[in-house]
Formats: C-alpha cells, sequence, structure tokens
C-alpha cells in the first residue's frame, strides 16, 4: 500500500492505514501487507522534483525566490509527535540541495488552515503578502506534498494566493505544477514499490534463517 502523501501525518497517511485495516477486517483470508508511511526523502522523488522545476524554469523563466508550500495540520499534532513538520523541512532542504539554490531564495510555508487552533507557520498567504516589501517581486511556488493537483493546488495557490502577492506588490507570480502523470513521477513512485519489496524479502529471509538456526 502506497499512500499519494509524501509526507506522513496521522491525519493523511494515519487515516488510510486505519481504512485499509477497516477493509481488512472483512477478509477471511487476510494478505501480508507491506504499508509505505512516508517517501518524503526517496532520491527518486526529490529528483521528479527538481526535474520539475527546471522544466517549469525553461518554459518560463527563473523568479528571485521559490516558495514551497505544504498543506497545514494544527500545531497540536506535532506536539503529540507527530513527524509532518520535520519531513516537510526535509523534503523542501533535499530540493533545494538539488537544485542547487542559495540561501535566502527558496523558503517553506503552510497553506489552508481553517478553525481556531493554531496550525503550523509561517502561513502561505502572510509569506506571500509580505514578500513586495522585503523587495521579492517574482516568485514561483511549489507544493511537494501534493501527488496531484486538486483544488487546493490550482485554486488557492494558483489564483487566490496570486492575487495575495500581486495586490501586495509583487509582478511576477509562477505556480508549479503537482507531479500528477509525469513519467518521472510514476518511475519514482515504482522505485518506492521496489525498494519496499526488497526490504520485505530482506527481512522474510532473515526470519527464515533465525528460524532455521535458532
Amino acid at each position: 500500500m502506497v499512500p499519494l502523501f509524501p509526507q506522513y501525518c496521522a491525519a493523511t497517511t494515519g487515516a488510510v492505514f486505519d481504512q485499509v485495516s477497516a477493509a481488512l477486517r472483512k477478509a477471511r483470508h487476510v494478505p501480508a501487507l507491506r504499508f509505505v508511511s512516508d517517501y518524503h526523502a526517496h532520491p527518486a522523488y526529490i529528483e521528479a522534483l527538481a526535474e520539475s522545476v527546471l522544466e517549469h524554469r525553461r518554459q518560463f523563466g527563473v523568479t528571485e525566490h521559490l516558495l514551497m508550500s505544504f498543506h497545514g495540520v494544527p500545531e497540536r499534532f506535532v506536539a503529540m509527535g507527530d513527524p509532518y513538520r520535520g519531513q516537510c523541512e526535509d523534503s523542501a532542504r533535499l530540493l533545494a540541495e538539488k537544485l542547487g539554490l542559495a540561501h535566502g531564495s527558496w523558503s517553506v510555508s503552510f497553506q489552508s488552515r481553517f478553525g481556531r487552533a493554531r496550525w503550523l507557520q509561517p502561513y502561505t498567504s502572510e509569506v506571500l503578502a509580505a514578500f513586495p516589501g522585503k523587495g521579492v517581486r517574482s516568485v514561483s511556488v511549489i507544493c511537494p506534498g501534493f501527488a496531484a493537483d486538486c483544488l487546493e493546488t490550482l485554486e488557492e495557490i494558483g489564483m487566490e494566493n496570486r492575487d495575495v502577492f500581486l495586490a501586495a506588490g509583487g509582478a511576477t507570480y509562477h505556480y508549479i505544477a503537482a507531479l500528477n502523470a509525469r513519467p518521472d513521477h510514476v518511475a519514482a513512485l515504482r522505485s518506492v514499490v521496489r525498494r519496499e519489496a526488497s526490504s520485505g524479502q530482506g527481512e522474510a529471509i532473515a526470519r527464515e534463517g533465525s528460524a532455521c538456526f535458532g
């Protein structure tokens, strides 16, 4: 099972695991199960993200800043031990390193907050609103946590936050599409599956050896 959430969060990947478990409870013959909890630092995933940025730059040009915006979650999730924020930051750092980005030319933010609770910060809309005042007038935004585009990326990031940035005095705003059905994304997911399968085979051999010689 490979939930299409590169970074683990109990509210997303964990919820998928709950649903899979619920479905298997109805089975008379439960199959062997390997569950991929995340692939946030997998080299092939980072490579696909980097190539998507480079391809966008070749077509539309390079902006002053690359903002990596991830879906937000309440801060209490992280306080309870959820690794989500750390994994988002790891993905962003690895992507920046792969692209050779200079310090200060990229940053991380979190989008889509709602309700009264404090969510992970900084908030994407506030970061974009502040950029022009700091001299950043051209920005590209990518959402590495989304395997495929949806209303949240196409409307909230591609349209609403674009308006926020331009209204604050920004000049150029680019949204870099999610990996979607790109061949390198498919290859990355294949690599994730193969690595997990190899790991499972290795563990099975180790167990068999232990049983034989224990």
